[in-house]
Formats: structure tokens, sequence, C-alpha cells
């Protein structure tokens, strides 16, 4: 059973696999960091200010009581709409859709020429030719 685990963790695909699943979560968190780090703040200072991170509707009565951040708000017992949060989480989503596309875009361009390639009868070569040539000239002879 051990030597079955063994040949299926290292077959060739599964190691891939495991790399990708590593690099997808490097990237996501670079993602993250652009959007929350870079973007974010741009839009957010193109909108007056607006602080994306904490920028959330109370849904219970506050008692008059003003919150600055959402974790004061939880602090207090207060539910909230991240409303923020989710703008940032779909800023993410977009950015990782789109870096997707264009990578499935290039795979299938390259698969596409792969194809056309293959599909392309070869030219025979020059001594096929030539004899071929010959033949035909004896024929007629």
């Amino acid at each position: 059973m051990l030597k079955e685990f063994k040949e299926f963790a290292l077959k060739g695909n599964m190691v891939d696999m495991a790399v990708g699943i590593i690099i997808g979560a490097a990237f996501g968190a670079i993602v993250s960091s652009l959007v929350d780090d870079v973007f974010m703040p741009l839009i957010g200072l193109a909108l007056n200010g607006v602080d994306f991170t904490n920028l959330f509707i109370a849904l219970q009565d506050t008692g008059g009581q003003t919150f600055n951040t959402i974790a004061a708000a939880k602090d207090a017992g207060i539910a909230t709409l991240n409303i923020g949060l989710f703008i940032n989480a779909v800023v993410k989503f977009i950015i990782v859709a789109f870096v997707l596309f264009l990578l499935l875009k290039g795979i299938n361009s390259m698969r596409k020429k792969e194809q056309e390639k293959a599909a392309a009868p070869k030219a025979p070569p020059k001594q096929e030719v030539l004899l071929g040539e010959i033949r035909d000239l004896l024929a007629k002879n």
C-alpha cells in the first residue's frame, strides 16, 4: 500500500499540480497586496478619500454611537454589512480571472499552432521528389 501511494504521489501530474497550487497561493497573496495596498487606496483617493477597508453599514441600532472601523463595531457587538471588504474581494476576483483568461488564451493559441503544424502535411524530402521525377521520365520513354 505504501508503494502504491509513493507511485501515486510521485507521478508527474501530481507534482505539477502541487507546484501549481503553491504558486497559485503565492499569486493570491500578491494579488491581495496589490488590491489592498495599491488599487483600493488609489480608488479611495479618487473618491474623496473613501477607505474601503472600513466601509460598512451597521445592521443594528448603535445607540447613537459611531464606529470608525469594522473591528470597533464588532467589539461593541454590532452586526455589520462589510461593503468595502466585498468590493476588495470583487476587485481581487476580477484581477485573478483576467490573468487566468490571458494565461488560457496563450495556452490555447500555442495548442492551435501545434495542431496546425501537425495537420499540415510535410513536404517530401528532396531525394524523394527527384526519384519521383526520374520515375516519371522513365515512364514516358
